[in-house]
């Protein structure tokens, strides 16, 4: 503990120059924006990004009177437009069997009519804005728990966290609601924050409240670290357009999975906390640094700047741990061949061939035209050689150019004997041996296959 201690003071003692690093960014006219809920999220939907439903709004003492609570549905969120730090936020998931005046909370509890009014009239006098200054309240649709999280989560919907500058998102945190936190996804209040290694979407490190490191969900054994995130570079891809949108320099985008929707935008900070930095051990400051002044053209540009300079952490503890590199399902791999001869281009890795194979064309590019066509002249029938001893087999296929040996391979289209040629192929920094098949693979989209017999040194990870 006083270890993290330190760790969090030297953390937090970053926030001042934060602050200062980051408020000369936000313009007063963006702020505004961010301030105001319900003036953010009409432009937010106006440009296409998903947000949640309105379902009703209340200005003044007069429109509570008269607000027809008949139009709400069992679950919903009544919000302080002009709120702070989640104070303000009620959250009921049902309405009560047998009455139309009562609703359920998070913890059990009813809520009714009269209590909503009273919290409502808190509301309009600015109880939870910023200033106190006199408010509005809005009711907007209560989004439902992807499965994912159902067993980390109590009662609420998490939300992600992206803090983007410079349209880069340079930190991410997983927030998750306890029952400490009555069902919100607010660290202040006692949710867990998880950090997220920004290349894969994978959680990291995590605290609760407001920086207690914590490894597991409490009173279960649900690893909080190695949960892989859906819907990744969508979250990235929103954050970074509500940037550019609301025209904020820096800003916290908080972000929920809906089951049926994927990401939805549940608001804009124009003054995020910096808890984040405890979630991700990492200071915040730094991270800012590295990204000022890049010229970022386009979103998907934003996007690799920040998973290429502030990711890889979990990956590179895998690698560490199994001794292997860890790649992707598609690769770029270059191919040695005859007389210094080289090809570069994008390989299929796939774990379900035993061998590896390269088209026709590529193997003419390394040097291998002969074998090509001796290869393709002989017309290896299965029907013709099944029969044939291993060495019987050779016997045709050993005045070939350049063949090192045959493989019969069964696939969707049949059985073929197909020929093996020797090369060199390069594929994330590691040189190795290789013996590919020669094949057809003019029509695929992806002109050679590595299977798993050059993949030893590897681990493969679909979602890349």
């Amino acid at each position: 503990m006083f270890e993290l201690f330190l760790k969090s003071q030297k953390l937090l003692g970053m926030n001042a120059r934060n602050l200062d690093y980051v408020r000369p960014l936000n313009r007063k006219k963006a702020m505004r924006i961010a301030d105001d809920k319900l003036l953010c999220k009409r432009i937010l939907r106006k440009q296409n990004l998903s947000v949640p439903k309105l379902l009703g709004k209340i200005k003044n003492y007069e429109e509570l009177d008269a607000f027809d609570w008949s139009t709400l549905p069992g679950g919903f969120a009544l919000k302080p437009n002009r709120g702070f730090g989640g104070g303000g936020i009620l959250v009921v998931y049902a309405r009560k069997r047998g009455r139309d005046d009562a609703w359920v909370k998070a913890d059990g509890s009813l809520i009714t009519i009269e209590d909503l009014k009273i919290h409502i009239k808190n509301i309009l006098d600015g109880s939870f804005s910023l200033s106190n200054l006199p408010d509005t309240a809005f009711f907007e649709e209560r989004l439902t728990l992807l499965k994912l999280f159902k067993p980390y989560s109590y009662k609420g919907i998490p939300d992600i966290r992206v803090i983007v500058f410079n349209s880069v998102p340079v930190m991410a945190m997983l927030r998750l609601p306890t029952r400490a936190s009555d069902g919100k996804a607010n660290l202040q209040q006692g949710a867990i924050g998880v950090g997220i290694d920004l290349a894969t979407g994978t959680t990291t490190s995590a605290i609760m409240g407001k920086g207690n490191i914590i490894e597991y969900v409490p009173d279960t054994n649900l690893v909080l670290s190695g949960i892989k995130l859906p819907y990744w570079k969508e979250t990235l891809r929103i954050a970074v357009e509500a940037q550019k949108i609301s025209g904020l320099g820096f800003l916290g985008a908080d972000i929920a999975l809906d089951r049926e929707r994927g990401p939805v935008i549940i608001e804009l900070n124009a003054r995020p906390g910096l808890s984040i930095q405890l979630a991700n051990l990492s200071g915040l400051r730094e991270r800012l640094d590295r990204v000022k002044g890049i010229k970022i053209k386009t979103t998907d540009r934003g996007i690799r700047v920040g998973m290429n300079l502030f990711g890889g952490e979990i990956e590179d503890e895998i690698e560490e741990i199994s001794g292997k590199k860890m790649i992707g399902v598609i690769e770029k791999v270059t191919f040695f061949g005859k007389d210094n001869k080289e090809i570069t281009l994008e390989a299929k890795i796939d774990t379900g061939a035993d061998s590896s194979s390269i088209d026709f064309e590529v193997a003419e590019a390394l040097g291998f035209g002969e074998t090509v066509r001796a290869y393709r002249a002989l017309q290896a029938d299965w029907e013709k050689l099944k029969n044939l001893t291993k060495e019987e087999r050779w016997e045709l296929f050993e005045n070939i150019p350049d063949a090192v040996s045959t493989v019969p391979i069964h696939s969707s289209h049949g059985t073929t004997y197909r020929v093996k040629i020797q090369l060199e192929m390069l594929l994330d920094g590691t040189r190795t041996p290789i013996r590919p098949t020669l094949i057809d693979r003019s029509r695929l989209d992806y002109k050679s296959i590595i299977g798993r017999k050059n993949l030893l040194k590897f681990l493969v990870d679909v979602s890349k």
